[in-house]
């Protein structure tokens, strides 16, 4: 279905993708007892309850054939899954959304550097323009508002989310430009976030003890694991066949808007004027680069 997306198009549902992940910080805050390790393995579990329902149905008996029989590509990249899931989880229950956000919008600069030295991506200049705005509104908003009486482990711990994901979009980059040799299929990597969902679960279960949520806790718990996570994570990957890491990665920042908005209207964690004014930067280097992307395009076209 992606390979035959638009690039507009692939752009929207990458945004709805980016909303739907901003959600995690503002329900969190409505949780009731469940502590950090409890919440990472309850949420990685609804998760890849989620994710077997929805392979299952798409892929039937194939899926665990496929697990049976991946390759070194599947596995790293479920790895890379596990640390964004467990890190982000245990980060936003240590410092405040906006720390956790801003932290992972370090991610499109990494993404871009990772994509250029394993990949040879050459990047147009605007793109590199976006990003240095783009960061620069994330340097203001850390520098100003983030570290000001923030914990140094939770932004040490929010660091290992877009490490991993500079590493997993230029692995599944990769992956989508590599093409198969003859009596080789591509390899899936949809499977990849399955098997991060069950490596989170599983590494944090033993820490989760005693267990403490209620059942309104597993409700919210259960719509992070599914709406926040399944659902976005799974379309993500699908988006790589169509968007390059690096716009994958810059479209990601998002994230840090939706995200802060949400927990300044229903948790009451009001933004200060730094976050805003980085916020600006931040959305007007996505709005500039999509543009420029658009007329570009256009310019391309107009001559045929």
């Amino acid at each position: 279905m992606t390979d035959s997306l638009t690039h507009r198009r692939a752009v929207a549902l990458m945004v709805l993708c980016t909303l739907l992940w901003s959600i995690a910080g503002v329900v969190i805050r409505h949780l009731d007892a469940a502590h950090s390790f409890e919440i990472t393995f309850w949420r990685s579990l609804f998760n890849a309850i989620a994710l077997i329902t929805a392979l299952s149905l798409m892929r039937g008996a194939a899926l665990w054939r496929s697990l049976a029989s991946a390759r070194w590509p599947l596995w790293v990249s479920g790895l890379c899954w596990a640390v964004m899931y467990t890190a982000f989880m245990v980060a936003m229950t240590l410092t405040s959304v906006a720390n956790v956000l801003v932290t992972l919008a370090l991610g499109p600069l990494i993404t871009a550097l990772f994509a250029r030295i394993f990949l040879g991506s050459v990047l147009p200049a605007r793109t590199w323009l976006a990003i240095a705005v783009a960061t620069s509104g994330i340097a203001w908003m850390f520098g100003q508002d983030a570290l000001a009486g923030a914990a140094p482990i939770g932004t040490l711990i929010a660091l290992l989310v877009p490490i991993a994901g500079a590493v997993n979009w230029t692995l599944l980059q990769s992956m989508a430009q590599k093409r198969p040799t003859a009596g080789q299929a591509r390899v899936d990597m949809l499977p990849a976030v399955l098997i991060g969902a069950t490596l989170s679960a599983l590494a944090t279960l033993p820490l989760a003890y005693p267990f403490q949520a209620s059942t309104h806790d597993l409700g919210l718990l259960g719509l992070l694991g599914v709406v926040q996570l399944a659902i976005p994570c799974l379309l993500a990957v699908r988006l790589t066949r169509v968007l390059p890491a690096a716009e994958i990665s810059l479209l990601s920042l998002l994230e840090v808007i939706f995200g802060v908005t949400w927990a300044w209207l229903g948790a009451g964690e009001e933004p200060t004027a730094a976050t805003l004014i980085g916020g600006a930067l931040v959305i007007g280097a996505l709005v500039g680069n999509e543009l420029f992307e658009l007329s570009h395009k256009r310019s391309v076209a107009a001559p045929a």
